[in-house]
């Protein structure tokens, strides 16, 4: 059984393994965030992720724009930028989210497939 069937609690990010993201996107319909640059992004992400850059003008209000009801998963290249990104989320009303441990890089590290822009 996958650990992250359970939903983390409310008011946290759960971290969650290459593994476990994997699973959680075939099982769920869940939103899923590369927070990483416009230029990173074209350069490799996961299938089926949007790109709201972080340090964009627009970030707050472009997290406003999604469904707050569905459940996310952050990553970016490492985990630094993903877990501001999830804090902001929280604040913004986000009440299921989860967080890529060590990013794109692990993701790719552990011979999971990225799609190319």
């Amino acid at each position: 059984m996958i650990c992250c069937k359970q939903a983390p609690s409310k008011g946290v990010v759960k971290t969650v393994s290459p593994k476990e993201v994997q699973a959680l996107l075939i099982e769920n319909a869940m939103l899923l965030i590369d927070v990483r640059t416009p230029k990173e992004f074209k350069g490799g992400h996961i299938e089926g992720a949007q790109n709201i850059d972080l340090f964009s003008a627009t970030f707050d209000s472009d997290i406003e724009k999604l469904d707050k009801t569905k459940p996310v998963i952050l990553y970016c290249k490492s985990g630094g930028r993903s877990a501001k990104s999830g804090r902001k989320l929280l604040n913004a009303g986000f009440t299921e989210i989860y967080d890529l441990r060590g990013g794109i890089t692990r993701w790719e590290k552990e011979g999971f497939e990225i799609k190319l822009h």
